[in-house]
């Protein structure tokens, strides 16, 4: 019975992990100890996605009748809770006509898209694949 319950653990673990790695940038591989990364992460991930703002980004709406908008909304709540808190607070509305629109655009998704790739990095690390 024990090892039914160590497993399950070692199971919940990583889970766990990718989700706080999710919610924070950086914060997975914080708790698996590897703070360079988890700084370098941190750092820049939330830099890009400042800087998209600052850009006049667009935090995508999930609209299901335009599929490519939905892609980027996807990307953009890749980053967790800076995405929440960019929404509740009211940023990220865009600017069309400003002349860096598209690439404050850019720097919100990317941002996004790396923090999933910066997930599945911790959780590979977490079960030993690293």
């Amino acid at each position: 019975m024990a090892t039914t319950s160590a497993e399950s653990v070692d199971r919940i673990r990583p889970l766990v992990l990718c989700l706080a790695a999710w919610l924070v940038p950086g914060v997975g591989h914080l708790l698996l100890r590897r703070w360079q990364k988890a700084g370098v992460f941190f750092v820049v991930l939330l830099f890009m996605f400042v800087f998209g703002l600052g850009l006049d980004g667009r935090l995508f709406p999930f609209e299901v009748y335009q599929p490519l908008v939905v892609l980027a909304a996807v990307a953009d709540v890749g980053l967790g809770l800076p995405w929440l808190v960019a929404k509740l607070l009211g940023y990220g509305a865009g600017d069309v006509i400003a002349v860096t629109f598209e690439y404050g655009n850019t720097f919100l998704i990317v941002a996004g898209l790396l923090n999933m790739l910066v997930v599945l990095d911790a959780y590979d690390t977490a079960v030993g694949r690293k």
